[in-house]
């Protein structure tokens, strides 16, 4: 048994030592195969580095020949260019030679002007102490002869000159007043009749109280109210005097705006419907018709805007033109003069070829500042113009409606135009109306005016205060100087009374000769 395990024991050394002898020759083989395989590896890389180095020094010297010709060549260009330079510029040293050559002999010139100059001074002040001393001897001379002295002569002179210049002048003026009137007046009369035959509109006077008509009779108590509380109510309400007298079945509203009158009307005529006559219902009926008056203020100032062809006007603007309708002026209505006045000025604008548009626009605008004109103080013209600024208006426009009864100079056509159409829709006649007193202290104011001219004998307004026919003295005044004075009186009315329209002024000179037969 222990042989066998002897045995089993030398096998396992025997096969163990074979065993490292297989691994050492496998290892050994392995390293030797890596060494090979390093060492290709190693020369491979080798050659190719060799390979790269070789491309990029060529790379390098192509690089290297391409800048130097890029040099070569901007240097020949700049070498071009610098000889270019060098050439212009001896050019121009030759053109300031030149110059220099012209300016020496200039200076030269100028050296025997200035001599000549001398010369010619001298002869002309020698010239004028000679003539000094001759007009010395001739004024001496002309003393003698006139007996009156420089000063005595030269205030007769200007006399002269004076009382000559002013005939010629009075002259002058008749002439060009005449030809203007010749050119002027027959264009003017062919825009106006144009514009007059082009819009034919109506006119209804406005009146100052409002008749609103009842069932019947016992009605009136109900408005009265107990003690009056009823009509004290509704007259502190809507700012309107309420009349009750012994027209039948009819009460009387009377109040100088119109705006107010229909407020009143409408709440009165909705508490009769109703029935419940009260100071309270009254105050609620009249608050109800007040805000809806300011929707309809709306829809008649759109409406307005719509017949006139204008349009983009601010909201506030349309607002004011609606309260143009309640509003009058010498019993004419407002809004309806405006659009009056706005049609007038389209049609004028547009037979002078101007902006029919903004003629309109102006013209529309025009008294916008009557609807706000007891809110606010100032000529409504001024307050019309600020709420046109205001709301984004053009500055012609704002002009023109500044300018239209001249509280400002008129600067352009348009204001001029705006001004005429206003004058012509308010001077027609029947459009407005003017009170007796007014009209009477117009005409004396107008008569007392001329009659303050000296050599004025006596002036008579006539047609309805739109002419002024002066009677002068003929031996105080001549017949060129008619013409002045007749200028002179119209300036004086233009700038110390307010008038709708223009005022024809005519001054008549009459001389009389008498003699007697025996």
């Amino acid at each position: 048994m222990f042989d066998q395990i002897a045995m089993v024991g030398g096998g396992l050394v025997v096969g163990l030592g074979a065993g490292i002898l297989l691994f050492k020759y496998i290892s050994d083989k392995k390293v030797s195969d890596s060494r090979g395989l390093a060492e290709r590896i190693v020369e491979e890389a080798r050659k190719e580095s060799e390979a790269l180095k070789k491309e990029s020094r060529i790379q390098a010297q192509d690089e290297i020949f391409n800048q130097k010709k890029e040099l070569e060549r901007e240097f020949k260009d700049r070498e071009s260019q610098l000889k270019s330079e060098e050439k212009r510029l001896h050019s121009k040293e030759e053109r300031l030679d030149a110059k220099r050559e012209k300016v020496a002999d200039k200076e030269a010139q100028v050296v025997e002007m200035e001599k000549q100059l001398i010369k010619l001074e001298k002869n002309l002040t020698e010239m004028e102490e000679d003539l000094n001393q001759k007009s010395d001897e001739h004024e001496r001379k002309l003393q003698e002869i006139s007996g009156l002295t420089v000063e005595e002569a030269r205030e007769n002179l200007l006399k002269e000159i004076e009382s000559r210049t002013r005939h010629e002048a009075a002259k002058m003026i008749r002439n060009i007043e005449m030809e203007a009137k010749e050119n002027a007046s027959k264009k003017a009369k062919e825009i106006l009749s144009l514009a007059l035959q082009r819009y034919a509109g109506d006119y209804a006077g406005e009146q100052t109280v409002t008749a609103v008509a009842l069932p019947s009779e016992d009605m009136k108590g109900r408005i009265i109210g107990r003690e009056g509380r009823n009509i004290r109510a509704l007259e502190a309400a809507t700012g309107v005097d309420l009349i009750i007298d012994d027209t039948p079945e009819t009460v009387v509203l009377s109040a100088f705006s119109p705006l107010k009158r229909e407020i009143a009307k409408q709440a009165l005529e909705r508490l009769i419907h109703d029935g419940r006559i009260h100071p309270a219902r009254i105050e609620e009926i009249v608050r109800k018709v007040e805000g809806e008056m300011d929707t309809k203020l709306k829809e008649i100032g759109e409406q307005a805007t719509f017949d006139v062809g204008v349009h983009g006007i601010h909201p506030e603007i349309i607002n004011l033109l609606g309260r143009l309708h309640y509003r009058t002026s010498f019993s004419q209505n407002v809004l309806q003069h405006s659009m009056e006045v706005a049609f007038l000025c389209g049609v004028m604008a547009a037979e002078l070829g101007l902006n029919e548009k903004e003629a309109k626009r102006a013209g529309l605008l025009h008294d916008i500042g009557k609807a706000v004109d007891h809110e606010i103080e100032g000529p409504h013209a001024i307050i019309g113009a600020d709420l046109a600024k205001k709301h984004g208006e053009s500055k012609e426009i704002i002009h023109s409606i500044a300018a239209h009864h001249e509280d400002v100079a008129p600067m352009s056509i348009l204001a001029n135009l705006v001004q005429a159409a206003d004058s012509l829709s308010g001077a027609r006649p029947g459009a407005r109306k003017e009170l007796l007193e007014n009209y009477v202290k117009r005409l004396e104011e107008l008569e007392g005016l001329a009659t303050g001219f000296d050599g004025v004998q006596k002036a008579y307004a006539i047609q309805a205060g739109r002419e002024i026919r002066v009677m002068v003295d003929s031996e105080k005044v001549g017949d060129e100087n008619t013409y002045v004075l007749c200028k002179d009186i119209a300036e004086k009315i233009e700038n110390n009374m307010t008038y709708p329209g223009q005022i024809r002024v005519t001054v008549i000179r009459e001389k009389r000769a008498v003699g007697y037969a025996k």
